[in-house]
């Protein structure tokens, strides 16, 4: 392949790895998909391609839809054991952020429920709404109708918009006073300050320091609270499961905030927040290794800003 085929491949890599991840809600896939794609663009006629960015986002997309319907896919996912991989601000695979349904695509929260869509529902709506790409494109890079993309579209938007409750873009300095607000009552153990400022239909999700087998999952404000207090309060087997005394820091994840504990430049583990009217509606706790993978490695290169707790 000459130089040329793979310059034109490169320049748009970015692009085919933010749709990729936005498919498949893992960092270390959308690569893998990403390098098929390459490996099938270097084996491809490519005189014979007309439009080469349509040609590639067919086959990046394609290629997910396949993992998506996979059986490993299915069993992994059907068992309530994913969780997607959190990105940090400034990781190029986030990709486009100019609207708010492109920053809100990307959210761990949408990402997540994005798993209760049809693969090819997921693919039209990741399309649509992140890549506003036209329903005829889009039919042709599906293989379906332009009416049938319509419809999983707006499939898609509905069944989203409902289980958002009506959430709305929330101003990212104010969501960071929040959760910092909040991170200062769960270190101090203000139970009822917690209650405060969580939403009457919070939910939260764990992978339980990367240890349980199954996600734990929490309900009632008091519920969230309680759990809350219980991984914010210091003890010396967390410190020991952490390798050393982490510091806790305030980033910005998937375009939200959260909470990341850090030791000696290693992020350990990671709360993510969605902040709506003023309050914490749901949280996000990840600590496996596998899941922080990408996002330690971005952290290693980038210049924080000072730990909002020093000595935990």
């Amino acid at each position: 392949m000459d130089s040329a085929a793979v310059d034109r491949f490169e320049a748009g890599r970015g692009r085919l790895a933010s749709l990729a991840y936005r498919l498949l809600g893992s960092a270390a896939d959308a690569e893998d998909a990403v390098q098929d794609t390459f490996l099938r663009w270097q084996a491809a006629d490519r005189e014979r391609i007309a439009v080469p960015e349509a040609w590639l986002t067919r086959v990046v997309t394609r290629l997910c839809l396949d993992r998506l319907r996979s059986a490993q896919a299915r069993h992994e996912r059907a068992v309530g054991d994913w969780l997607p991989e959190p990105l940090l601000e400034g990781d190029p695979m986030l990709g486009p952020a100019d609207t708010f349904e492109q920053r809100e695509s990307v959210s761990l929260a949408v990402l997540t429920l994005m798993e209760r869509l049809s693969p090819v529902e997921r693919a039209a709506y990741v399309l649509r709404e992140a890549f506003s790409y036209p329903h005829a494109e889009i039919a042709g890079i599906l293989g379906i109708t332009e009416s049938a993309s319509q419809q999983h579209v707006h499939r898609a938007r509905r069944r989203i918009a409902a289980a958002r409750r009506g959430g709305a873009e929330v101003d990212p300095a104010s969501a960071r006073r929040v959760v910092e607000e909040f991170l200062a009552a769960a270190v101090s153990g203000r139970v009822e300050r917690l209650v405060a400022l969580l939403t009457d239909d919070v939910t939260a999700v764990s992978d339980g320091a990367g240890l349980a087998r199954r996600l734990l999952r929490y309900g009632t404000r008091e519920r969230v609270a309680s759990y809350v207090r219980a991984g914010f309060r210091p003890t010396p087997a967390k410190r020991r499961l952490a390798g050393g005394t982490p510091v806790l820091h305030v980033a910005l994840v998937n375009g939200s905030p959260a909470v990341l504990a850090v030791v000696d430049d290693r992020v350990v583990g990671a709360v993510a927040f969605e902040v709506r009217d003023g309050r914490v509606a749901s949280l996000c706790g990840i600590a496996a290794a596998h899941r922080l993978a990408r996002l330690d490695e971005l952290w290693r290169r980038h210049e924080a800003d000072a730990p909002v707790i020093g000595t935990w």
